[in-house]
């Protein structure tokens, strides 16, 4: 066994594995339930006994509101401590790890766009926890990519994309957020890139890596029901509270991703492709 992929029932994992599958790389894939990866004497177990080459470290704990109060004990275990536990164990092995952050690592204070070389300084318990285990791994492990995203969307979990279209389905009227930008990320386009980074072994480190272009949830919002009968009224962050803080401008550059040679699709183009495929 070659590949482990960790978090094999999740959004990215579930599109990770569709897309190896597509291809015919062979690959293991495992849950929660038969890898916890908060057990590291499981995990070293585990990935002592198997060796895999590479490991995609899917797995993660993304309730961003509860990471605030009830769910900040778990945010930390399964984001860090378990994150923590994978590398270790890969770096025993000399297995390659891809890690999935985040654009949360940011405040979102910068007017441009965040290159991977900009100071982090997360504001939120989850972005905390992610870059917690960013820097283990880059203490830790000769051989990664810690890969951040943003605003992703997919055929295999909750989003904002289904969200929005279960919304339209009940309101005619909708209020989003129109004071916050960032890049949506198709799961697609991200689950190509990290294999191609390992594909073509592409030089170690971090990179950023969404969809190309740029916009705000309302705009957002505007494109994914640009079909639909219903009404959308921007509104400001301070008119829509919520527990977790959110960067106001969290656009990641894309330059180090595109230097790899890897062609990446506008969002609004992603986001076509994929609604094609929900209305099959």
């Amino acid at each position: 066994m070659s590949i482990l992929i960790t978090g094999g029932k999740g959004q990215l994992g579930t599109e990770l594995s569709k897309l190896l599958e597509e291809r015919h790389i062979e690959y293991i894939s495992l849950g929660s339930e038969e890898l916890d990866i908060v057990d590291k004497k499981a995990v070293d177990n585990y990935i002592q006994s198997s060796k895999p080459k590479v490991i995609y470290h899917c797995a993660a704990y993304t309730a961003v509101d509860a990471a605030e109060d009830d769910g900040k004990k778990l945010n930390y275990l399964v984001n860090t401590t378990g994150t923590e536990n994978i590398a270790v164990a890969a770096e025993k092995v000399g297995a390659t790890l891809v890690y999935v952050s985040t654009d949360y690592v940011f405040d979102g204070s910068n007017t441009e766009e965040y290159s991977e070389k900009d100071a982090t300084n997360p504001k939120n318990e989850y972005g905390k926890a992610k870059l917690a285990a960013e820097l283990f791994i880059q203490e830790n492990v000769s051989n990664y990519y810690i890969v951040r995203t943003s605003w992703v969307f997919g055929q295999y979990g909750k989003n904002f994309v289904y969200t929005m279209l279960g919304l339209a389905k009940t309101h005619k009227k909708l209020t989003i957020v129109s004071d916050q930008y960032g890049r949506p990320t198709w799961t697609r386009t991200l689950a190509e890139f990290m294999a191609y980074l390992v594909d073509n072994k592409c030089e170690y480190g971090v990179y950023h890596l969404s969809n190309d272009n740029s916009c705000s949830w309302y705009e957002f919002a505007k494109e994914i029901l640009k079909d639909k009968e219903v009404e959308l009224t921007p509104v400001s962050s301070s008119e829509y509270p919520q527990k977790a803080y959110r960067p106001k401008h969290s656009i990641m550059n894309l330059d180090k991703a595109k230097a790899t040679g890897f062609e990446i699709l506008p969002w609004q183009e992603a986001l076509e492709k994929f609604l094609l495929i929900e209305n099959k």
